[in-house]
């Protein structure tokens, strides 16, 4: 087996059960991609068996903290249980479920999602890319699916040295797939839709989304960034008559256009704008329009703490539009998935929006991912997702 050496006083964070082992931490001691190794402090003290990644400034993701333990075929098929167990505890009402988050499940860098029969998975580190045939198979034979699609076409990879992989590494079939929701019947495509399919971390924001319309009773509502209109879907369910979709993808908006008239909603007052959000904030302010709801969902504005202050600017500015398009009593629900940015600066940046749009706000509710993209304690990095719910006073 081989070792690696930390740098003295470089194992704080592994004796704090995190994960990650960065380049500059490690003294000597190397392996090829994804093979096991064994983790030491200066003193050859061990520390956890983990992932050994030669190109990534990440070199090293821990499997296990526990010196007796084995990384192999049984190990692996022990984690994956463990993380299908816990949504089955879990008692999510849609068959749109996230199984396995990566490090929070103790297998960093797998994302796999269930759509309906169907999974769709991503291997984005170096050690699960060297288990993925184990795992595809005993993912297979955990959850008795037949049907596994590949989604490793992440940038990701490329910090791994990892190449673009995409395809069906179990079974085969059509790709188009529609998965229930609250009650909703949402289409996806998991060849050609974001991250593996479908966005499910907002799964529980959307339900209280469509309470909150119902219960403010909400006339008009814009949603910002709609991609295949969850949001636009959850506010004609919770009765609003009117509702815009703004999206700079044609297909997207295509596919919203479609989970509406799935849903029977087709007869509402529903409009489905190509364009860039920004220009479109700006556009409608000019011509005095006003909403009653908005929600600001935006992609990932600072992928790391190096990004952070260009994102700031950009969530500022069009939390800044939103705010004032906002009629009086309106409802903003904002939300960042950048990791870089944290829910503390998020609320000083929409603070800061509100401040120069001349607009007070309640917060009604902090908002973060579905319960099945779970955040431990040892890996805080893994609350990726944070939002706020605001009322306009």
């Amino acid at each position: 087996m081989k070792s690696i050496r930390l740098r003295e006083g470089k194992e704080r964070s592994l004796l704090r059960r995190h994960p990650w082992v960065f380049q500059g931490s490690i003294a000597k001691g190397g392996a090829d991609a994804g093979e096991t190794v064994r983790v030491e402090s200066h003193e050859g003290r061990f520390l956890a068996w983990g992932a050994y990644s030669p190109s990534s400034q990440i070199r090293v993701r821990a499997w296990s903290f526990d010196e007796a333990e084995r990384i192999d075929e049984a190990f692996v098929k022990g984690r994956l249980e463990r993380a299908v167990a816990l949504r089955t505890r879990l008692a999510i009402a849609s068959d749109g479920q996230r199984l396995v988050h990566g490090e929070a499940d103790g297998l960093p860098g797998l994302i796999v999602d269930r759509y309906g029969s169907t999974l769709s998975a991503q291997f984005l580190s170096a050690g699960v890319e060297r288990w993925r045939d184990v795992i595809a198979t005993q993912l297979c034979a955990i959850t008795g699916l037949a049907r596994l699609y590949e989604r490793s076409d992440s940038g990701v990879r490329g910090l791994e040295g990892l190449e673009p992989r995409t395809g069906w590494l179990r079974g085969d079939g059509p790709t188009e797939i529609a998965i229930t929701e609250h009650g909703w019947t949402l289409g996806l495509d998991v060849a050609h839709g974001h991250k593996t399919g479908y966005y499910l971390d907002q799964r529980d924001n959307r339900a209280r989304f469509a309470q909150l319309v119902r219960q403010l009773g909400c006339q008009s509502v814009l949603n910002c960034y709609s991609y295949t209109g969850g949001f636009s879907v959850a506010a004609l369910a919770g009765g609003a008559p009117v509702v815009v979709s703004v999206d700079s993808s044609g297909p997207a908006l295509e596919r919203a256009r479609d989970n509406v008239r799935r849903n029977g909603y087709d007869h509402q007052d529903c409009d489905y704008v190509d364009a860039d959000v920004n220009a479109y904030l700006r556009e409608a302010l000019k011509s005095g329009a006003r909403f009653d709801a908005i929600v600001l969902d935006p992609p990932k504005f600072a992928p790391s703490a190096a990004h952070a202050e260009r994102a700031s600017r950009a969530y500022k500015d069009i939390n800044r539009l939103a705010l004032k398009l906002l009629a009086p009593g309106g409802l903003l629900l904002t939300f960042s998935c950048s990791g870089g940015i944290g829910a503390e600066l998020f609320h000083k940046i929409v603070a800061g929006a509100g401040l120069d749009a001349g607009v007070n706000a309640a917060i009604l509710q902090r908002m973060e991912g579905a319960c099945d993209h779970p955040t431990t304690i040892e890996f805080p990095e893994g609350e990726y997702l944070k939002g706020l719910a605001l009322l306009r006073v």
